[in-house]
């Protein structure tokens, strides 16, 4: 566990450094189009920016896109135990108690978020407070507090500011060929051409990595930490199974950017086998399942 989350700390300096060098990059190449070294400076300052929102308020954007509100205690019933469980269970895993908020969406799934165990975040959708019985949202729940400890939610909150700006410095970079290749016929076309074909190839394959680094090995380390937690792998196994049969429609306030946080996938046909399963964000269901079950506690 100690070994992990060094890594996963290794992990996100080496994402930024890597976001960090892209930026600059593209920059330079600007800088090199137009003849302009205050590009480069301008590419500079909007990375290191961009690094610290990442770091700082990444954990913010992800409950904001997700529309999670805080949780309401004091006049709902549900709220109130998932309340004292996270309580319990933050005891329990010597954590300092999370916030909690809750996503109005009848699909059962859950995410935690946060730079480090001081500024970490529970999310749950009404879903699971209605659907899940007390030992599987206890399994749920241990399993983000894992996520926590392991300082997954580090690793993944900055990946998605990193995949969401890489995005959009592609669609931004189409857009301005497209403005160049009506107003003007020179190599400033040419270059922004070159480089916008470049980037919309990488960005989606880049965005697609990220997320694969940071959430399949993770997922099973969870797993199992939550068991540990719990002393009861039943209750998150079981609640992996409701989801896996739940006929709720995809989740309408995911996107591709934070989809990885989830403690699955936040999609329609969450249940991927063969070549399928290789570029999901999150392992087969069934074979956590299975990994679960055939732990001795």
């Amino acid at each position: 566990m100690y070994k992990e989350i060094a890594q996963n700390r290794e992990r996100t300096i080496f994402i930024m450094a890597m976001f960090f060098v892209v930026v600059v990059g593209v920059g330079y190449l600007f800088a090199y189009i137009y003849e302009d070294i205050s590009i480069v400076i301008g590419a500079v300052v909007f990375a290191l920016i961009m690094n610290w929102v990442g770091y700082f308020k990444s954990d913010a954007i992800a409950l904001s896109a997700s529309r999670a509100r805080p949780v309401r205690p004091d006049t709902n019933l549900s709220e109130r135990q998932a309340m004292h469980l996270v309580e319990n269970l933050s005891i329990t895993a010597g954590l300092l108690t999370p916030k909690l908020y809750i996503m109005e969406d009848p699909s059962i799934n859950a995410f935690a978020t946060g730079r480090d165990p001081k500024h970490a975040s529970v999310a749950l959708t009404t879903g699971a407070l209605e659907k899940l019985e007390k030992v599987e949202l206890e399994g749920v729940i241990a399993h983000e507090l894992s996520h926590v400890k392991n300082y997954d939610i580090l690793l993944a909150t900055v990946a998605i500011t990193m995949v969401g700006i890489v995005t959009l410095l592609a669609d931004w970079f189409t857009r301005v060929r497209l403005y160049n290749n009506r107003s003007s016929n020179n190599k400033e076309a040419g270059w922004l051409a070159v480089l916008a074909i470049v980037l919309i190839v990488l960005a989606p394959l880049f965005a697609k990595l990220l997320q694969l680094a940071v959430s399949r090995g993770r997922e099973y380390l969870a797993d199992a930490s939550g068991a540990m937690l719990t002393r009861y792998p039943e209750g998150l196994a079981a609640a992996l199974e409701k989801i896996a049969a739940d006929t709720t429609q995809g989740m309408p306030t995911a996107n591709r950017a934070t989809a990885h946080l989830f403690i699955a996938s936040p999609f329609e046909g969450k249940i991927k086998t063969g070549a399928r399963s290789w570029f999901s964000t999150h392992p087969p269901i069934e074979e956590r399942v299975k990994r679960l079950r055939e732990m001795n506690l």
